[in-house]
């Protein structure tokens, strides 16, 4: 890999301080494209150009990663002097249509929670550590790594806020409701001591692979299809029935921890879908035409 893909790589880190996920996969997209046409630094608009055919078999949404990554090397190497020219005109533009997250509806949620509910009287530490999680996963709307590696120093004693730490190491507050909150405190009570993380392990914390896990046999024992249940689909869930019952799409920005407004902005898509389907079940002329 070129020195100049190297010195790209030590920028994302430094200035923009991206993730370890983040920077593995630009290093790889940069490494297999140098693989093709050589030093980026130097690769002419020929070249570029010609990754179009080279990247064909890629999926749309695969090419398009890949041109991004592309893109914004090509202009730090501007920016350092290192290329008169910006050859990103000639990058393949495929065009990708961002696939709309699943949603629970209202009444799996209901039953999904009355069975962790249900299952928390008995007061075990297992079936009160997964209300807390499910409370955070849908009341807090936090991503499966920031639950999972929740320290117990993000938990204040009488704020109802967290302090998460997000994509990038970025910091951010999250509001806890006082139903998360009391489920938080009665895992806390029981929870074992000698761990620094809130959901502790023999390890360490609890795995994502694990949450998951969690996840589906609660589904299961809900009478849900597991098919349906991970924490990705509950963080969804949050950010669209906030959306629906008229939270700002900056205040979600905001809980969710999006750099960018327009990741925020595929809610209004699916919040849009669920007003069609309601006009086309409730709509009197949807009604009469389904009585024809």
């Amino acid at each position: 890999m070129s020195a100049a893909v190297e010195a790209f790589l030590d920028m994302l880190a430094a200035e923009r301080g991206a993730a370890r996920n983040t920077l593995a996969a630009y290093r790889r997209d940069l490494e297999s494209t140098e693989e093709l046409i050589g030093d980026l630094s130097v690769a002419d608009r020929d070249a570029v150009a010609g990754l179009a055919g080279a990247w064909s078999s890629y999926a749309a949404s695969t090419a398009a990663r890949k041109s991004s990554a592309l893109r914004q090397f090509f202009g730090f190497a501007v920016d350092e002097g290192w290329r008169k020219d910006d050859p990103s005109a000639a990058l393949p533009r495929p065009v990708t249509r961002r696939p709309l997250p699943k949603v629970l509806s209202h009444d799996a949620i209901e039953k999904l929670f009355d069975r962790a509910e249900l299952e928390a009287e008995s007061g075990t530490p297992q079936s009160l550590r997964n209300l807390a999680l499910l409370e955070l996963l849908y009341g807090s709307g936090l991503r499966a790594t920031e639950l999972v590696s929740l320290p117990l120093s993000a938990v204040p004693r009488d704020a109802p806020v967290l302090t998460v730490m997000g994509k990038g190491g970025l910091a951010r507050m999250v509001p806890v409701s006082d139903r998360a909150s009391e489920a938080l405190s009665r895992w806390l009570d029981v929870r074992p001591d000698g761990s620094r993380f809130v959901f502790p392990s023999r390890t360490g914390h609890i795995t994502r692979v694990r949450l998951f896990q969690l996840l589906k046999e609660l589904a299961v024992r809900a009478d849900l299809n597991p098919r349906s249940i991970s924490p990705h689909v509950l963080r969804h869930a949050f950010a669209t029935h906030l959306l629906e019952g008229g939270a700002d799409l900056r205040v979600l920005q905001t809980l969710l921890g999006h750099a960018d407004i327009s990741t925020t902005q595929i809610y209004t898509h699916v919040d849009a879908a669920r007003l069609v389907e309601l006009v086309n079940a409730r709509h009197p002329l949807a009604r009469s035409q389904t009585s024809d």
